[in-house]
């Protein structure tokens, strides 16, 4: 998958391409993003940030290997965009969490609070 210069300029690399990119189920026929697919469909999955190899369609549930399905038939290329995937939702879980607060003492918060 190749990057045209605007998207070099704007930061984006070729994982984000991927994940990205949208994918049509072959069970129902809509279409969804590998970001999408983690997010909704394997949220409370406990393989969902354990470079789980498979990809999972949030209109009708079914699974689908990663490896030929969002990347091609390389085991490389499966683990790489795993890993990115994971980063991605960790770097925003804790973003989030430190938003709201939640990575604060219990004695700086209650202070706050004052």
């Amino acid at each position: 998958m190749w990057l045209t210069p605007e998207e070099r300029a704007a930061g984006i690399n070729r994982d984000l391409k991927v994940a990205a990119r949208r994918y049509v189920c072959p069970g129902c026929g809509n279409e969804f993003s590998l970001f999408q697919s983690r997010a909704v469909a394997c949220k409370f999955c406990p393989q969902a940030n354990q470079n789980c190899p498979n990809v999972r369609c949030p209109y009708c549930d079914r699974e689908y290997p990663i490896r030929g399905f969002v990347v091609p038939d390389s085991k490389q290329d499966e683990v790489q965009i795993n890993n990115y995937t994971t980063n991605v939702f960790n770097n925003w879980q804790d973003s989030y969490n430190r938003r709201r607060g939640f990575g604060l003492s219990l004695s700086s918060a209650s202070a706050d609070a004052c």
